[in-house]
């Protein structure tokens, strides 16, 4: 399956969600470069580790200038602590919405040119949390938001050379669950609201990353592919004292 043989940039490849993109396209026999601030713990399998911090503009344009070739890029960088808004100062939260949508479109327009030229595509990292409330992340989920937002318009402006699309990931079991989610105890509560009845793996993310650079998706662009396990399962159903086989029609809204 393609993009066997071409090569691809995922930021914060190093971990987690980033791990499991990263080596999903490696997988395919692409040349994978990982960037993140710090290398990763565990070198990984058939990758390539640059340092790159991507809120900083003029170190994103060297590095993508010093490539001598691109054809996919993934904006995985992101993430943000627990913070509810009263407890920080507006500057506080800027700081999240450069780091999960500024950076996003810095590192584009910097690849841009590479993706023209081989008519590649970008496959943005995006999560449920943009469209949802997201009490103690409200700037990342705002962040979120505006990523699936900002690659929607870019597909449209970008067409036909370079494909824009975005995954939007649900939770996603990593080395790192246990500080959300509590230990197995806490995962397996978790696991239980979703209609999969599990959390992702990096590696379902990561396949579907690699689908939507693939020309199996050459008609894809602008689209939001939702990798969630079916979401979460409505709290009404739970809540509600009707038996729900027994259930009869009636005005549901």
């Amino acid at each position: 399956m393609q993009p066997n043989g071409r090569v691809v940039v995922v930021t914060g490849g190093t971990r987690g969600v980033g791990a499991g993109i990263a080596q999903a396209f490696a997988e395919t026999g692409a040349e994978v470069v990982i960037c993140a601030r710090r290398p990763p713990e565990t070198p990984l399998p058939e990758t390539e580790f640059k340092p790159l911090d991507v809120r900083d503009a003029d170190a994103v344009r060297r590095f993508f200038t010093e490539l001598p070739r691109l054809d996919v890029l993934v904006n995985n960088a992101g993430g943000a602590p627990y913070r509810p808004l009263a407890r920080a100062e507006a500057a506080r939260h800027l700081r999240v919405l450069e780091l999960n949508l500024l950076a996003p479109l810095t590192t584009s327009l910097a690849a841009y040119d590479h993706l023209r030229r081989s008519r590649g595509s970008i496959v943005m990292i995006g999560s449920v949390s943009g469209s949802r409330p997201s009490p103690g992340a409200a700037a990342y989920g705002a962040a979120k938001a505006g990523l699936e937002n900002l690659a929607r318009s870019m597909a449209v402006e970008w067409a036909p050379d370079v494909r824009v699309n975005t995954l939007v990931v649900g939770m996603v079991r990593t080395e790192r669950s246990h500080l959300h989610y509590g230990e197995d105890d806490g995962i397996a509560a978790v696991s239980r609201t979703v209609p999969l009845g599990r959390l992702a793996e990096p590696s379902d993310v990561g396949a579907a990353a690699v689908f939507l650079a693939s020309e199996a998706a050459a008609y894809i662009t602008g689209a939001s592919l939702l990798v969630h396990g079916g979401g979460e399962r409505p709290a009404f159903l739970d809540a509600a004292t009707v038996n729900h086989g027994n259930r009869q029609q009636g005005d549901v809204r």
